[in-house]
């Protein structure tokens, strides 16, 4: 991309006429790399081709490569533009041409001052004189590498030409360009009336010249606070779902994930993504993006316009994609969405991750429908799919020994909440900073950001919150500082987690963080709640617990519990634990929990259940998803590093996660930086999602994705080029 970025700079100046043959020389920085892009020597610019542009390391040293140059040599002048990389991170590509006006100047040895406020805006306080050296010294690199140090963005050399620099490709040649005028008018004033050439006002030169600084320090933040990206060699064969072998009856089926994250290392590179400034789409390509929406999408507009008339913000769901408005989908199917205008996406989103094995599953489908033609979709008594249900869930993870039908995750997480609070006489619920637990009002507390503690809690009395303590992620320490804390308040009766870290992984754990956890819940006496609303069957048919190997006491399901079917959810554990959720009308008053639903365990959900778990089983299907977030998590890794983004990208499984502004990273421990960047981190999350949106990919919030049985390597390889799309528009880039 880099040398593709020479090409195209060398063919803008000649058109522009600012280039005459081989006269001058253009590079550019090769993104995580100390390397850049250079143009050959003695070389005709309106010929050349990109791989003819040389690769040169910031010693000025030539890097030969294979498929590069090709025996061409760089510009005599790499030692120059090597030190200016060097001694300036926020420059990322260089002009050196021998421009007529300009170079007039560098005869006279006339620096120019600060003529406009344009001028100091862009080039700098004044455009200085580099001393004289012969061409392609080391003495003129060394020249050349004291002047830059200033912060100025262009500067005459004496007796030679003219050296522009800019944050990208573009702005370079616009500093070069910008230099020429500015070198017409100064010389026309020194002709016209000889020591009588005004500036502007000192005041206006400093507030001009403090924005470029404040400019400057943006873009090398970006380079400094950068990590190096994740390689990936060009002729690397992805990950294929074909890899994943065909089940035979009674084996073991596996987990989605391959191979475990390196948390420390992905922790670090989002750590390093939120103390950049945000970088997204350019200001062309946004618009692009909007105008997609509005001429595309004209029937998705018109019908949720209309729905903000009757529903509250227009749309029932909170992942309803609204950014510049809700999409309205009006057919789903395996791993595409279509939408009232007929526009097809990759479906990425998934209902939010319950449809494993892909939307609207046809095989399912019809052995519901046979019974709810028998049954209907509810009976308000006992049906045999209730205990079809609970016997399968029971046959893939045997540390449920019993099931509870509730109606949704949030029902099943209140249930969980109070039965811990019930078995063990205990008040106390410890849950992780940022994730989220559903909608009841106990959990409803440090959602989303850590340390926020009842920042969302509008609505919820004090006393609903009472009891509810929060740990930061991975933290250990506090978590055992708060198990100690709540014996003086009558003791802990359970800490909840999401096991793969908040927001499904969205700051993911180690992976002995489970087992850890579980051993201070037994020092403390307090039961340990798995959410495995997304992760159940996902990760495999044994869960997150099975994976990790860790028996949590009781277990949340939500989702995938009933294969995207409505009314989704339960609570699972031992015997034992269990024993609070008697129902029925069995007289017992008082001896269990009250929970409940007229919808709860109706035919139509858990026949849904019953049959997905067993196509589940059938297919593999968790352990194909997981093959397909691998190959999408590996080539979008070779998409950042291709682009330079500092965008992150990693996966657990068939969890795929992209942050490109890392908004989900900011906690209460930087209140500040929270304060100030929230809303812009936000914002271009939103924009991101309607990028990939308006180029055919529906994600979460356009930072998480849930790959399925349906994805297949084709699909992936769609998407990849749809999302390389996007990446090419990117501010910078």
């Amino acid at each position: 991309m880099s040398r593709q970025h020479v090409v195209d700079m060398c063919r803008t100046m000649l058109d522009r006429g600012y280039l005459k043959a081989t006269e001058g020389n253009v590079s550019v920085r090769v993104p995580g790399h100390e390397l850049y892009a250079v143009t050959p020597s003695n070389y005709d610019y309106d010929k050349m081709r990109v791989e003819d542009v040389c690769i040169v390391d910031f010693q000025g040293k030539h890097v030969p490569d294979e498929g590069g140059a090709g025996g061409l040599v760089p510009s005599i002048e790499c030692g120059m533009h090597a030190n200016i990389y060097r001694e300036r991170p926020d420059v990322n590509a260089i002009v050196h041409t021998h421009q007529p006006y300009a170079s007039a100047l560098a005869f006279l040895r006339k620096p120019i001052p600060a003529l406009t406020d344009e001028q100091v805006r862009f080039l700098g306080k004044e455009v200085a004189i580099i001393d004289y050296a012969p061409s392609g010294t080391g003495f003129l690199a060394k020249n050349v590498q004291k002047k830059v140090v200033s912060g100025d963005n262009a500067f005459i050399i004496a007796n030679h030409g003219v050296v522009a620099v800019g944050t990208d490709p573009s702005r370079a040649v616009f500093n070069m360009a910008l230099l020429e005028k500015v070198s017409i008018a100064y010389l026309m004033a020194l002709t016209s009336e000889a020591g009588k050439v005004y500036t502007i006002p000192a005041t206006i030169r400093e507030i001009a010249f403090s924005k470029l600084k404040k400019d400057e320090k943006r873009i090398a933040s970006q380079i400094v606070d950068a990590v190096e990206p994740v390689r990936v060699p060009e002729d690397e064969v992805l990950p294929s779902v074909a890899e994943v072998p065909e089940v035979t009856p009674g084996e073991d089926l596996g987990y989605m994930i391959s191979e475990y994250l390196d948390v420390p290392d992905t922790m670090r590179r989002l750590k390093a993504l939120v103390a950049q400034p945000v970088r997204g789409l350019r200001h062309d390509a946004l618009l692009d993006v909007l105008n997609y929406f509005e001429t595309k999408c004209t029937a998705s507009k018109e019908i949720t316009e209309r729905a903000k008339r009757r529903i509250p913000g227009g749309v029932q769901h909170n992942l309803a994609f609204n950014y510049p408005f809700p999409l309205a989908i009006d057919k789903a199917e395996g791993a595409h969405l279509t939408d009232r205008d007929g526009n097809v996406y990759i479906d990425f989103l998934q209902a939010g991750g319950p449809t494993i094995l892909g939307s609207n599953y046809g095989p399912v489908n019809e052995r519901v429908a046979e019974v709810i033609k028998e049954s209907g979709p509810v009976t308000g008594l006992f049906h045999e799919y209730e205990l079809k249900l609970a016997e399968i869930i029971n046959q893939y993870m045997p540390h449920i020994e019993m099931y509870r039908s509730l109606g949704s995750g949030t029902e099943a997480v209140m249930a969980a909440v109070r039965a811990a609070r019930a078995k063990t006489g205990k008040k106390m619920v410890i849950k992780v900073g940022g994730a989220y637990h559903g909608w009841s009002d106990t959990v409803v507390y440090g959602l989303r950001v850590p340390g926020s503690f009842r920042m969302n809690a509008k609505g919820i009395p004090w006393g609903a919150t009472g009891r509810t303590r929060e740990a930061f992620p991975h933290d250990l320490g506090t978590l055992k500082r708060k198990l100690i804390e709540n014996r003086l308040r009558g003791g802990t009766a359970a800490v909840i987690v999401e096991p793969f870290g908040p927001e499904s992984g969205t700051r993911p754990v180690p992976h002995g963080y489970n087992a850890a956890v579980r051993k201070l819940c037994d020092e403390f006496g307090a039961m340990l709640i798995f959410d495995e609303v997304v992760t159940g069957f996902r990760t495999g048919l044994g869960g997150a617990a099975g994976y990790f190997g860790v028996t949590p006491d009781l277990t949340v399901f939500g989702k995938a519990v009933s294969g995207g079917y409505p009314m989704a959810g339960g609570v699972g554990g031992k015997s034992e634990a269990m024993s609070v959720f008697g129902s029925g009308l069995d007289g017992k008053s008082g001896a269990h929990i009250q929970v409940g639903g007229t919808l709860s365990a109706n035919p139509l959900s858990c026949a849904a259940g019953y049959f997905a778990i067993q196509e589940m089983a059938r297919t593999n299907a968790p352990v194909v998803a997981g093959k397909a977030g691998d190959r999408l998590t590996r080539g979008l890794q070779k998409l950042i590093d291709k682009y330079g983004l500092p965008y992150v990208a990693y996966n657990q499984g068939s969890i795929v996660h992209l942050e490109c502004s890392g908004v989900m990273l900011l906690d209460m421990r930087s209140p500040i930086k929270l304060l100030k960047e929230n809303k812009a981190r936000k914002t271009l999350m939103e924009q991101m999602g309607a990028a990939y949106a308006a180029h055919g990919v529906i994600t979460l919030a356009g930072s998480r994705m849930y790959t399925s049985l349906a994805d297949t390597d084709e699909v992936i390889d769609d998407a990849l080029n749809r999302f390389d799309q996007v990446f090419a528009q990117v501010e910078g880039v």
